[in-house]
Order: C-alpha cells, then sequence, then structure tokens
C-alpha cells in the first residue's frame, strides 16, 4: 500500500504496546508494495530497536504466520518469522487490521539488486523443503486449495466490456482505459488461453503442495549481510508445484538474467523435477490476467489511492514489452505444444 490508512500513529502505538510490551518513540509509514489490504510501517523503540510492521485488512490466513514461524523453528532458513504477543499470539487486532510485528531487517527487495549465484541456489532449495515438507494439518488449516477458478478471467472481460461504453473523468482511469482499448485483443487471446488450459488441466490428475504462491523478486529481501530472506506469505495456497515455479524464468521482474539462467541457477538447489507443461502455461497466462484485473479494480471501482493510481498503470505496461511476462507465457505455451 502506498498510501498510508486512516488510522492513528496513537492507537498504533498503544496497540503495540499494550500487545508487546514495546516502548515506542517512533513510527514511520513505508509507501511499499502493490496489495491495497496491507500497510506496512518501521517501528523504532526507545533503546533504539526497529521493528517491522505489518497492517492486513480483508482476508488474513493464520497461516501466513503460523507456518514461517513453525519452518524456522525446524531450521529452515530464509525466512523471517513474526515475534509473539506477550501472550504467546502471533498477531493481535486493531479495529480492521490484523497486527504482525518482525524483526526489521534492513535490506533491498530482489528487484532492487540482482541476486547472486548463491542466492538463486538457496531460493531453490528453501522452495523445494517448503514443497515437500510434512506440516501438520492444524496449522495448514485454513489454506486454500487451488480450484483453476475462472474469476479473474470473467473480471477483466468485464472491465474490458465497460471500457467501451462509459466515459471515464479520473485521469488515471483514462490513461487505462485508452491503453486497454490498443491491448483489448491481445488480452482477450490470453484470457481465452489460460480458460483453455483450465479445462484441460481439470481433466489430469495432480499432485497439490504447499505453496507460496507468490515469490517474485519483490518478496525476496538481500540483507546487509547478503543472506536472502523470502517474505510476504499472505499468498499460501495447496496446488501444484507448477503454482510456484512458474515464476522462475517468467519475465515478471528483470532478474538481469535470461529464463535459461534464472532456471538454471534456481534448480541448482531445487533439484531436477518433472514440470508439467499445461500447468506451467495456465498459470503463466493466468498470473498475467489476474495482474491486469487487480490494477483494473484498484483505478476503475474507487478514486482512492493517490500516487499508487498512477504506479499501478505504470506496472501494468511492461508485461506487454518484448521478452515481458505475455511473451514468456507464449514461450511455455510453444514448449508445451511442442511435446
Amino acid at each position: 500500500m502506498l498510501t498510508e490508512p486512516d488510522l492513528n500513529d496513537e492507537d498504533i502505538i498503544a496497540c503495540l504496546q499494550g500487545a508487546y510490551g514495546l516502548t515506542i518513540e517512533k513510527i514511520t509509514f513505508l509507501p511499499l508494495g502493490a496489495d491495497v489490504n496491507t500497510a506496512v510501517y518501521r517501528i523504532t523503540t526507545s533503546n533504539q530497536t526497529d521493528y517491522f510492521l505489518k497492517l492486513r485488512s480483508s482476508e488474513f490466513l493464520e497461516a501466513s504466520v503460523s507456518i514461517p514461524k513453525y519452518l524456522v523453528d525446524l531450521g529452515m532458513k530464509y525466512l523471517i518469522p513474526p515475534l509473539v504477543t506477550k501472550t504467546g499470539q502471533l498477531w493481535v487486532n486493531l479495529g480492521a487490521f490484523k497486527v504482525v510485528l518482525y524483526p526489521y531487517v534492513e535490506g533491498h527487495q530482489g528487484v532492487e539488486v540482482k541476486l547472486s549465484k548463491d542466492h538463486w541456489t538457496q531460493f531453490g532449495t528453501a522452495i523445494q523443503n517448503l514443497h515437500t515438507l510434512d506440516i501438520p494439518v492444524s496449522i495448514t488449516k485454513d489454506v486454500p486449495r487451488e480450484t483453476f477458478s475462472s474469476k479473474w478471467r470473467e473480471t477483466v472481460k468485464s472491465f474490458l466490456g465497460r471500457i467501451d461504453n462509459e466515459v471515464f473523468k479520473e485521469p488515471v482511469a483514462v490513461k487505462m482505459a485508452l491503453f486497454l482499448k490498443t491491448k483489448k485483443g491481445e488480452i482477450l487471446k490470453l484470457v481465452e488461453h489460460a480458460e483453455e488450459l483450465a479445462i484441460t488441466i481439470k481433466k489430469q490428475p495432480l499432485t497439490y503442495v504447499l505453496c507460496h504462491g507468490d515469490i517474485h523478486g519483490w518478496n525476496l529481501i538481500v540483507d546487509q549481510k547478503d543472506t536472502l530472506y523470502i517474505v510476504d506469505w499472505d499468498t499460501l495456497i495447496f496446488a501444484p508445484i507448477e503454482r510456484d515455479l512458474m515464476f522462475i524464468g517468467a519475465g515478471i521482474w528483470d532478474s538481469g538474467l535470461t529464463a535459461t539462467e534464472e532456471e538454471s541457477r534456481f534448480y541448482k538447489g531445487y533439484g531436477q523435477t518433472e514440470i508439467n507443461q499445461d500447468v506451467l502455461a495456465y498459470y503463466r497466462f493466468e498470473r498475467v490476467i489476474q495482474d491486469i484485473g487487480d490494477y483494473l479494480e484498484y483505478i476503475f471501482l474507487s478514486d482512492e489511492g493517490g500516487d499508487a493510481r498512477m504506479q499501478c498503470f505504470e506496472h501494468l505496461q511492461p508485461v506487454f514489452l518484448p521478452n515481458g511476462a505475455i511473451e514468456r507465457a507464449y514461450q511455455a505455451d510453444r514448449m508445451r505444444e511442442a511435446i
């Protein structure tokens, strides 16, 4: 969230003091992330210790905090576990928000720094561990299961119909509508491909594992000691392994590497595995469609958001560029057809 939520700092401070026993000296809103349901802050205490505060509205998975804590307790690296409250809880309530507190890790996102060969190998190892660990049902009970839903495909088609018949006044909405009109045919083709693949996949016997669900460069952190962390576990889902593996070589972010180089480095840690090309292609098309749908909802369903609105518009455009996410999705589709 790039715009600070409608909460008084005093209320946040009182919440942290009551739940965690902290004496807060400073609270700083951090305009990070594209998720409009999540706001984050840097918290500085009187003894100059910094913490990372996450406020989550809308849907909240208990597993998004309990699973990272469980994995770290098992000795798994590359995660930042939530801190427990004075009563041993992993979160508390503050109005419409769930409040989660973490140690503050000074570092840079994977989109800001180029991951080293070792980072890519560690990344692969971490995801392989996640996919193969047997985690108690009591911890994973609220994790959703992949259904290959048509939700985002229907959302995008609905908005594409609206732009032909509505007049928009808000400047960013105007820009988005004009841009979409130039890409309408291309987007509808994406939707058609995803729908065809969804039908094909549902007829296949698939193995489901616990997936992070959103392992792109914005959710990778490299700290000042060159340690890699995987963050933001709000998208946990039981799904085929391709739900996570589709990000490797997908052109979602500029890693500075070719798709082949990303795959070579990642799978050195993950290990060789059989990939279902139908599922991989589906997820790459569906990811683009979901991103488009997310941005359209944010821009067309309200006038709120300030600078975040323009950022959404700017984030959408690169997926249509040469070697971008759409082109990579079609590359995966061609590999599927060649088998």
